[in-house]
This record gives structure tokens, C-alpha cells and sequence, in this order.
């Protein structure tokens, strides 16, 4: 059983040391652990930090590429070099590399496929009332859309997943990879769990947002997205009762003065109005026929591309042993 730990960095070289210094040798049931890290177009000493303190493979990315473009380069080359379960952790040191047996144990038992570091948000100091405010908020949103209690900390970068997951999985999303995976994984039915974790003092803030706002609008944005692609009908669906609800008003406005008023002469603007929000309302029920149509072509596609991969990783697999 081989466990590849991924660590994904963009000018680390004050804390990678310390990152590879705690990551684990030995966990049982383990028989090998090998440590990769993707450099996204750092431009300090990241790298030399990195070799220099032992890590087993780094992948160099040309230009800045995001956090989930450089996930998704590292979930390809885990799979290549035969990883059985995959642990990503950050660059900056947020994850004690101590958490990462409990975190596998899960995995290595047989319970789950993906399990997450449960930072537990309402216990970290140095996280503002808003921010935490926000984080809850965020991952309840999550559990809604997703329709189940997946997880209980939803943007956590800790995660570890294992090599059935990683096939079936499919980043879509430059801007974090989080939230994408774990609707993906409600979707089709991968067993995700969490655990319970403490981190490390922040040493920089974020370089995915600059503030909280502007974190909710990406993350605002991808979840509505990635829900869109697998659940069309309910959105436009709703959409569409949304704007037909609103509709009805003026359109009824305009029949109760036709009837018993003025004939409705003083009242054709609502008429207007209320036409077009109808007209969107209908637009939306069939957009969300044509979407409910569009996801069940992107599922078949997902298996055959799941299939793909199971075969192409099989046979690399057995070419590097021959």
C-alpha cells in the first residue's frame, strides 16, 4: 500500500522545511510513503528548500496555474507512480504532518474513500467572528447543495483520498479544487468522512483571495456552477418557479383591472412585465430539460473517462515492474 503525500507550493521556501520535517516515515498499514511537490511558478528558493530537505519527487509548473489546476497535475502523477491513497497538504505549514495517520486510517480500514481535515473552525483563535461566521456558513451550504452531511469543514485543503476516488474524480475548477471534489463525490455516491485536526499558526495570509469577501464570491460562484453540472433540473427548475411566481403578480394585476376595472388600459405595463418574466420562466423549465439531458451525456462520458484512466494507470503500472 503506497501513500503519496502532495504539497502543493508557490513561494514556500520560509516553511517547506518544516512542512517535509513533520510528515510521517512509518504508518502502519503503509508500505512505502514518498512526498511530491508542485512548485506553481514560485520564484524564490522554494524548490532548492525542498530538495535540499529531502522530498522525493517536484514538479515544476510553468507560470502560475492555481491551486486546482496544480491538485489535478499532482492527482495524475500520484496515480502514475501507483499511489494507493493520495494526502494533500498545504505548503505553508497549516496541517501538522501528525494528522496525516489518523487522517488515512479511514481509508486504510476500508470506511471511506475521501476523509478531510476537520480544522474546527469555532476553536481557532486567530480566525475573526466573521470568518467563522462565513466558514460555517459556507460548508452548510455545502451539505444543502450536496444533499447529505458530507463533511464538516468544507473549504479544508487536508484531504486524503484514495485511488478509486482519484480516477473517478475530475477537477474542473482553477480556483480550489475543495468544494469540486466534495460535490463530486456526493453525486457519485464516494464515501467521504472527516476527522478532527488542530493547525499551525497562520505564517502569511492567503494568497488565494485577498479577503473574505472576495473568497466568498469565488467560492460562491464554483459551488453554483458545479451544482448546475450535476443537479441542471433543480436549479432551472427553481429558477423557473422563481420567475414565474414573480410574474404572476403583474399578469394577475393586469386581469383584475381587464375584468373589473378599466379593461385594463391603465394596466399594460404590467402586462409587459409580467410577459417577460413568464417568457423567462418558460425558458428556464427548458433549459433545465436540455441541462438534465446534458448531465446525463457528461455521466456516461465520466465513466467511459474513469475507465480510461483505471486502464491507462493499470498499464503504466505494470510497464515500470517489467
Amino acid at each position: 500500500m503506497k501513500l503519496v503525500i502532495q504539497i502543493p507550493c508557490y513561494n514556500e521556501e520560509m516553511t517547506i522545511a518544516d512542512v517535509l520535517s513533520e510528515l510521517p516515515d512509518v504508518i502502519p498499514g503503509i508500505s512505502s510513503i514518498e512526498t511530491v511537490v508542485i512548485d506553481d511558478g514560485s520564484t524564490d528558493n522554494t524548490i532548492a528548500r525542498a530538495r535540499a530537505n529531502g522530498v522525493d519527487y517536484v514538479i515544476k509548473n510553468i507560470g502560475n496555474k492555481g491551486l486546482g489546476n496544480t491538485f489535478r497535475i499532482g492527482v495524475d502523477f500520484a496515480l502514475r507512480i501507483g499511489a494507493d491513497i493520495l494526502v494533500n497538504t498545504d505548503g505553508d505549514n497549516q496541517y501538522p504532518g501528525s494528522y496525516i495517520e489518523p487522517l488515512v486510517l479511514p481509508i486504510l480500514e476500508g470506511h471511506s474513500d475521501i476523509v478531510v481535515g476537520n480544522r474546527q473552525t469555532d476553536s481557532i483563535s486567530h480566525f475573526s467572528v466573521t470568518k467563522k461566521f462565513f466558514q460555517r456558513l459556507g460548508t452548510l451550504l455545502t451539505r444543502l447543495l450536496s444533499g447529505g452531511d458530507l463533511v464538516e469543514d468544507a473549504v479544508s485543503g487536508f484531504r486524503a483520498y484514495s485511488r478509486a476516488a482519484l480516477i473517478e474524480l475530475n477537477v474542473t475548477s482553477e480556483f480550489s479544487y475543495v468544494l469540486d471534489t466534495t460535490l463530486q463525490a456526493s453525486n457519485k455516491k464516494i464515501k467521504t468522512s472527516s476527522v478532527p485536526i488542530v493547525t499551525n499558526a497562520p505564517t502569511r495570509p492567503s494568497r488565494l483571495f485577498s479577503s473574505i469577501w472576495e473568497h466568498m464570491w469565488k467560492s460562491g460562484k464554483q459551488l453554483l456552477r458545479v451544482f448546475a453540472m450535476y443537479r441542471p433540473l433543480r436549479v432551472f427548475i427553481s429558477l423557473g418557479i422563481f420567475f414565474g411566481v414573480i410574474g404572476s403578480v403583474p399578469l394577475l394585476r393586469f386581469v383584475i383591472d381587464y375584468f373589473y376595472g378599466s379593461g385594463g388600459l391603465g394596466k399594460i405595463q404590467s402586462l409587459v412585465i409580467g410577459g417577460v418574466l413568464i417568457s423567462v420562466s418558460l425558458n428556464m423549465f427548458a433549459l433545465g430539460v436540455i441541462g438534465d439531458m446534458m448531465s446525463k451525456n457528461r455521466n456516461l462520458i465520466e465513466q467511459v473517462l474513469s475507465k480510461t484512466k483505471a486502464r491507462e494507470i493499470e498499464s503504466e503500472d505494470k510497464s515500470m515492474y517489467e
